[in-house]
C-alpha cells in the first residue's frame, strides 16, 4: 500500500519565468527526473514570457493552474516596467493567500567568513509596508510634493505567521525563535506584532525559547555574531531585507532558495532575479531553485527525496568541487546538472561518483581572503569571506 502511494503523481505547476529562469527550471527538472520526483508538471508561462501572448505578465491560465494544482515550482520572474503592472510575486501571495515566506540560509561551501551558518528566517508575507498604501500629496506646483506610505498589520495575520513559526520550529527540531521588530519607533505598526508574537510563545513554552530583538540591532548581530540565531520571526519589510543579509553569510542569492505558504496552495522559488544579463549563455547557478525544489519535496512529505536532493548538491560542491562561475568556479550549467545528477546515481547505488564533466573542477575552489578579526570568541574563529563569494544579478522575488 506504501508502495502504491509512493508511485501517485502529484500535480504541480512549472513556471520556466524570464532571463535565466526557463535554465535553471529546466536544469531542475531533470535533477527531480533522476530523482524520480512523484510531480506531474503543468507547465504555464508568466512575467515578460506571458506578456506578448497574453498582454498579462500573470495570465488567468496560470492562475487557474495554481489553484488546481495548489502547488507550484517558478524561475524568477521580471515585471514589465510602466504600463501600471504590479509586482508578481505580490500578486501571485494576495492571490493565493501566501502568508508565510521561508527562506533558509545554510553554509554549504566551506571556506568563507562565516562557517556552519544555519538560519531559517519566517517572513509575514502579505501585511506590512508592502500592502502598496501609497500616494503623492501635490505641494505648490510639484504634484509629487509628498509621498506617504501606510503599513498593516493586523492582530489575525501577526497571529497566522506566528503560529506557522512555532509549528515550523517545533517539527523541525529548531529551539530558538528570535522575534524581530521596531516597536521602539513603529509603536502601532511593529508593536502589535511583537505583542501578538510573544502572547503566542506562551503556549510553546517549555518546547521553544524566545527572545526578541530590535530590527537594526538584529541586522548588526547577524554580522557580527549570526550563530546565535536559529528561527527569525518578522514582517514584510524587514523580512525581505535580512532575508538578503542572511543570503550573503551563505554565498549569495545563489544559494538562496524561498517558500511561499498559504492554507490552499504552495509556490517555491529562488530569491534570486531573472539575470538578463547572463541569460543564454549557459552559465547560470541554479543551485537555489533545485534547493527550492528540496524545500518543494519536504512541503509534500517526500523528506527521503529531499534529503537525497541536497546531499547530492553537497557533495557536487564540497567534494567534486564542481561549481558555476559565482561560486568560484568554471561549470557550466549543463556541467553542475550532470555533476548533481550523476551524484544522485552513485549515492543511490552506495557507488562513487565517477569525476564530473568539468576540466576545471580542479580549480572551482574559491580562494579565501586572509582572516579578519572578530569581536566575538565564536566568530573569532571564522575565516573571511571568498573573493568569489556569489553576486546577486537581477531584481530579485522580494
Amino acid at each position: 500500500m506504501v508502495k502504491a502511494v509512493r508511485k501517485t503523481l502529484i500535480p504541480a505547476t512549472l513556471i520556466p519565468g524570464d532571463g535565466i529562469g526557463p535554465e535553471i527550471v529546466k536544469a531542475t527538472v531533470a535533477v527531480l527526473n533522476a530523482l524520480e520526483a512523484p510531480f506531474a508538471w503543468d507547465i504555464q508561462t508568466a512575467g515578460m514570457a506571458a506578456v506578448s501572448e497574453h498582454l498579462d505578465p500573470l495570465p488567468e491560465a496560470t492562475l487557474a493552474s495554481i489553484r488546481r494544482t495548489g502547488l507550484a515550482l517558478k524561475g524568477p520572474l521580471t515585471t514589465p516596467v510602466g504600463g501600471g503592472f504590479r509586482s508578481i510575486n505580490v500578486r501571485l501571495r494576495e492571490e493565493f493567500k501566501l502568508f508565510g515566506n521561508v527562506r533558509p540560509g545554510k553554509t554549504v561551501i566551506p571556506g568563507g567568513r562565516y562557517e556552519d551558518i544555519d538560519v531559517v528566517l519566517i517572513r509575514e508575507n502579505l501585511e506590512g509596508l508592502y500592502v502598496g498604501f501609497d500616494h503623492y500629496i501635490p505641494i505648490d506646483n510639484d504634484p509629487h510634493g509628498a509621498a506617504i506610505s501606510s503599513g498593516v498589520n493586523t492582530r489575525a495575520g501577526s497571529r497566522r505567521i506566528a503560529r506557522f513559526a512555532f509549528e515550523y520550529a517545533v517539527k523541525n527540531g529548531r529551539k530558538k525563535i528570535t522575534i524581530v521588530h521596531k516597536a521602539n519607533i513603529l509603536k502601532a505598526l511593529t508593536g502589535i506584532f511583537l505583542e501578538t508574537a510573544l502572547e503566542m510563545a506562551k503556549e510553546y513554552e517549555g518546547r521553544v525559547v524566545v527572545e526578541e530583538r530590535i530590527v537594526d540591532a538584529c541586522a548588526m548581530q547577524l554580522v557580527l555574531n549570526p550563530w546565535q540565531f536559529d528561527v527569525l520571526l518578522t514582517t514584510n519589510l524587514f523580512g525581505d531585507i535580512l532575508s538578503d543579509e542572511i543570503a550573503g553569510l551563505v554565498g549569495g542569492l545563489g544559494m538562496a532558495p524561498g517558500a511561499n505558504i498559504g492554507e490552499h496552495a504552495a509556490i517555491f522559488e529562488a530569491v534570486h532575479g531573472s539575470a538578463p544579463d547572463i541569460a543564454g549563455r549557459g552559465i547560470a547557478n541554479p543551485i537555489a531553485l533545485l534547493y527550492a525544489a528540496a524545500m518543494m519535496l519536504d512541503h509534500v512529505e517526500r523528506q527521503d527525496l529531499a534529503g537525497r536532493l541536497r546531499d547530492a548538491i553537497h557533495h557536487t560542491v564540497v567534494e567534486d568541487k564542481v561549481r558555476t562561475g559565482d561560486l568560484g568556479g568554471k561549470a557550466t550549467t549543463a556541467e553542475i546538472t550532470e555533476a548533481i545528477i550523476a551524484r544522485i546515481h552513485s549515492n543511490a547505488s552506495g557507488k562513487a561518483a565517477k569525476p564530473a564533466r568539468n576540466p576545471a573542477a580542479k580549480a572551482a575552489a574559491p580562494k579565501t581572503a586572509p582572516t579578519r578579526t572578530a569581536t566575538t570568541k565564536t566568530a573569532a574563529s571564522k575565516t573571511a569571506p571568498s573573493k568569489a563569494a556569489a553576486k546577486p544579478r537581477g531584481k530579485k522575488a522580494g
